[in-house]
């Protein structure tokens, strides 16, 4: 996107023109970007605590249920620096709109789903839609001053998190009272209004990018990762070691390292391997990864504990468990913005060995005492403040590394990398929840036929939580070689848009 900023302020309540008559007013566009990313986690949050209903309705397991996530999620990953690179080609604006018109779509089709079956394909046809996040992160980056970037993308990110709270409780109100499908129906309606402010308040961006979109490897690392989460799903059921598990894993692995083959050569690839070269791109998108997976395995972890009955869990409803997780998420909302401003300030490097932090503290409580709704509430609160202190400086780290002609494909690989990330957690999750578990007889839905369900005992949630300490440490170990910076270091203020050279920063 081609902006050029009136006069000499840096502040951003400057306008911007787009290189037409009109202008663009930074906070029209923030206002705007906030809808995206409130409408996204809304629905992906509401979905999170009926996940154990949705699996009850249509008399699923816990493997097959973890697929409403990944589906999304791994549709989502490839999607994310795909449409960033469309974003380049074709306008940022334009394809934003394509890909909420594409979120639209798989609301609608969820909602009327008859199974479990077309809902997963429903959800992944919405993953298109997640092509939206590294959009808005992208517009926010062409449209701030830099030095003003990490405090908007906090307000984003407390965007976010407020969209994950009316998720939690708004979505799993009327989930619980309305039935599962109202809940994809209200989304739906948001959604289509959302559009409409969207198509209003962010005016057209010139581009003069036209490279080739690498459509094969898309295809590719679809496949690759799809058939790879297959073997740790169906492990449990099928045995690790028999032919057909075994079949899956060397098919996904084999199409996965196809897929960084194919990048390596091709002229225009879906992701720039050579991004990876700047350390802080580096470990921003290894983090990243490493997040997603602990975010998902913590989510689903509360979410079971809580909605499955005692002696394994706490018996609640989807209201219930939405309030356990609500304090979280207020958590984030209030200190995204807050978390944003001080990346300028300190840098990422000890933001983010806080929020490691805090994650294994969350950890701790969870696997220590989890005896009490409070306790586990406690918990969720230091996980989601130190979820959220670590992704907002990662993205940042990529924002303020990249050249603005990279930008949106580098925000897309690293969205795509969290999503990849957040794919394999549900996987995991399942996994071991199915392989510690007791198969129980319960009255399913409709003509309350005895149906036997599987209920994860307090042994796999221990081995949970020992596999996020392990997680936690890797993070702690890749954020050692982070390279520091604030907002007035000349590198980051002062940087060329153009300019390759890698981002200097302070030292450490």
């Amino acid at each position: 996107m081609h902006l050029e900023r009136k006069g000499t302020s840096s502040s951003a309540d400057q306008p911007f023109t787009t290189g037409s008559k009109s202008s663009v007013h930074p906070n029209r566009v923030l206002l705007a970007i906030m809808g995206v990313a409130l409408m996204v986690n809304y629905v992906e949050t509401m979905v999170i605590p009926v996940i154990p209903m949705l699996q009850t309705n249509f008399s699923s397991s816990p493997t097959v249920a973890s697929w409403i996530l990944s589906a999304f999620l791994i549709t989502g990953c490839v999607a994310s620096p795909l449409f960033g690179k469309l974003g380049d080609n074709y306008g940022k604006k334009k394809m934003l709109l394509i890909s909420i018109i594409f979120y639209i779509s798989g609301v609608a089709m969820a909602g009327f789903s008859t199974s479990m079956g077309f809902l997963i394909f429903a959800r992944a046809f919405q993953g298109l839609g997640f092509g939206a996040v590294p959009l808005s992160f992208a517009i926010i980056a062409d449209v701030f001053p830099r030095e003003r970037i990490a405090a908007a993308q906090g307000i984003m990110s407390g965007a976010f998190a407020m969209g994950g709270v009316l998720g939690l409780v708004i979505g799993s109100y009327i989930a619980q009272y309305f039935g599962w499908q109202w809940a994809f129906h209200s989304a739906l309606i948001a959604s289509v209004i959302l559009l409409v402010a969207v198509a209003l308040l962010i005016e057209p961006d010139l581009t003069k990018l036209k490279v080739k979109v690498d459509y094969v490897g898309a295809l590719l690392l679809t496949a690759g990762v799809s058939i790879s989460l297959l073997y740790i799903t169906e492990g449990p059921s099928l045995g690790w070691m028999s032919n057909l598990d075994l079949l899956m894993l060397i098919s996904g692995l084999s199409l996965t390292f196809l897929f960084f083959v194919v990048e390596r050569k091709i002229p225009d690839p879906l992701i720039k391997l050579h991004l990876l070269k700047e350390r802080n791109v580096f470990v921003s998108n290894t983090i990243g990864m490493f997040t997603g997976i602990l975010m998902q395995v913590m989510f689903l972890s509360v979410v079971y504990y809580a909605r499955d009955p005692p002696p394994f869990g706490f018996g609640l409803n989807n209201i219930s468990t939405a309030l356990i997780l609500a304090p979280g998420a207020i958590s984030m909302a209030i200190i995204g913005p807050f978390i944003g401003r001080m990346t300028g300030r300190i840098g990422p490097k000890p933001l983010i060995l806080a929020g490691s932090s805090l994650l294994g503290l969350g950890l701790a409580l969870f696997t220590l005492e989890r005896s009490t709704e409070a306790w586990l509430a406690a918990g969720g609160v230091a996980i989601w403040i130190g979820m959220i202190s670590v992704i907002i400086p990662l993205i940042n780290m990529v924002a303020v590394s990249l050249p603005s002609e990279s930008r949106a494909v580098g925000l897309g690989m690293n969205v795509m990398l969290r999503s990849l990330g957040a794919a394999i957690g549900p996987a995991i999750a399942s996994s071991v929840m199915t392989s510690y578990s007791v198969e129980l007889l319960v009255n399913g839905t409709g003509a309350n036929v005895p149906t036997k369900l599987l209920f994860p005992t307090s042994m796999a949630f221990n081995v949970l939580m020992g596999f996020g300490f392990v997680l936690v440490s890797i993070i702690i170990g890749l954020n050692m070689v982070t390279r520091n910076y604030t907002s007035k270091d000349p590198a980051v203020k002062n940087r060329p848009v153009k300019d390759e050279t890698p981002l200097r920063g302070e030292s450490g």
